[in-house]
């Protein structure tokens, strides 16, 4: 167990904790994967898995169904997936996901959001490379279920690293492996209950307490905002988080 393991149990309880956001999160994504790909989650992959992580959110199938609909609505507000990246205070990377039918909109916003709180909005593509973007799987733990069995046939496919919690076992990729593990994973029988994409860090930075207080305002700010998707950053959890 590596790094994406310490980073997930850092972030398990952080950012997900408002399910209203959680359900427009996911409405949005489910909207995007049927517009691109077509309501049908049997003839669509990526709709057929964001179905299964609304599920695991306890997200109203109604609200499943509207954000499907959406998709064919001749009043569909099209979407676009723009990334933002920028530093907040005391040089934290702040890496920023939204999807938007407004970028004019969604672009003042974040700048504003930088720059009230003491960071500054870069250019795209600028701070990329301090984050490792990955896909994460989580499915059911079966009866004939080996750790290393599945580890080693699953490095082909892109897989790199495996961990166990409970029932569940959580697997981490590359990001553009996606679609072949998930083929893989249906292929092979397991049930995948959720699937997300993650930005990890390559290095985390130390602040002090007062400093993680002035980060955090910024962080918090900018997740409010109904275009983000996502937000990740290179701080160093509080011990509370990572430990």
């Amino acid at each position: 167990m590596g790094r994406a393991f310490e980073y997930r149990k850092a972030r398990k309880l952080k950012r997900w904790g408002n399910m209203s956001r959680v359900f427009t999160k996911i409405g949005k994504e489910i909207t995007m994967a049927a517009k691109a790909g077509g309501p049908d989650p049997e003839t669509n992959p990526r709709l057929r898995i964001l179905m299964q992580t609304a599920k695991k959110e306890n997200m109203p199938k109604d609200n499943v169904e509207r954000a499907i609909k959406k998709a064919t609505s001749k009043d569909y507000a099209d979407y676009k997936e723009v990334n933002y990246e920028g530093y907040g205070p005391y040089g934290i990377a702040v890496f920023v996901e939204t999807a938007t039918d407004n970028t004019t909109r969604t672009v003042a916003n974040i700048r504003s959001y930088f720059n009230r709180h003491g960071g500054s909005l870069g250019t795209s593509g600028s701070l990329e490379f301090l984050f490792e973007h990955k896909c994460v799987f989580h499915i059911v733990r079966r009866d004939d279920f080996s750790p290393d069995d599945l580890e080693l046939e699953l490095i082909d496919f892109g897989v790199e690293e495996l961990e166990e919690d409970g029932d569940e076992i959580i697997l981490y990729g590359e990001f553009s492996q996606n679609a072949v593990i998930q083929k893989y994973l249906e292929d092979n029988g397991y049930e995948i209950t959720s699937s997300e994409f993650v930005r990890i860090p390559n290095d985390q930075k130390d602040v002090t307490p007062e400093q993680r207080e002035a980060v955090e305002k910024l962080l918090e700010k900018i997740e409010e905002d109904e275009d983000v998707q996502n937000v990740f950053h290179n701080m160093k959890e509080e011990n509370e988080f990572s430990g």
